[in-house]
Parts: C-alpha cells; structure tokens; sequence
C-alpha cells in the first residue's frame, strides 16, 4: 500500500468529514516537505518519497475533482485541477534540480487548500 493511502486511512478514522481528511493529508504532506526543506543537510535524501506522497495525494485529488458525478461546481473543479497541473509541474521541477527553495511552492498550495477546506479561507 502508498504511503499516501496509508495516510488516507489512518487518518479516516480520526476525522468527521472528508473535507476535514483532505485537509489533514495535504497537511501532513505539506508538515513533510517543510521538514526537508528545514533540515535540507540531512534530509534532502527523503526528498523523492516525500515529493511522491504529495504527488499521489494530489492525483486521488485531481482524479475525484474531475469525475463527471463530483457535486462541486464547475469553475472550482477547474481551478483545482489547473492547481493540480501546476503541483505536478513544480513536482518533477524539484525532482530534477533539487533544492530546498523548489518546495516552498508545494508547501504553501497545500496549507492555503487546507485552510480553505477547513473554511478558514
């Protein structure tokens, strides 16, 4: 099983909505990357795993945003989907030149659509 399924059940268990599970997982994504990036001597070798994770997290994301059946309207699917797009691209950015400044990006998307999820936009 991922990483990142393996997240999404643990915390399924703990949470009361899915809004709520969302946005713990891309915390817990973002909680990561800020960890390497922090500690980038001795952490940058994690870097690959946890760029992944977020990845994979994002696909579930992108791929339930854009069934044809997601109750949400069609201007904020859109937007999450370009926002996919774009956390794909930094992705493979920062997987082919790593540094620790390529992450701030992915960080902050994943803490913004957190807080939105939680309504604290």
């Amino acid at each position: 099983m991922t990483q990142a399924a393996q997240a999404y059940g643990k915390t399924a268990t703990k949470t009361a909505s899915p809004r709520d599970l969302e946005a713990d997982l891309l915390l817990q994504a973002a909680a990561q990357l800020q960890s390497i990036r922090d500690s980038w001597a001795s952490k940058h070798t994690e870097l690959n795993a946890a760029l992944t994770n977020n990845r994979k997290l994002w696909s579930l994301l992108v791929a339930t945003v854009t069934r044809p059946d997601n109750p949400l309207p069609a201007p904020i699917r859109q937007n999450v989907a370009n926002i996919g797009i774009y956390v794909f691209k930094q992705t493979l950015t920062a997987m082919a030149n790593p540094k620790p400044e390529h992450l701030g990006a992915l960080i902050n998307i994943n803490r913004e659509l957190a807080s939105g999820l939680r309504g604290r936009a």
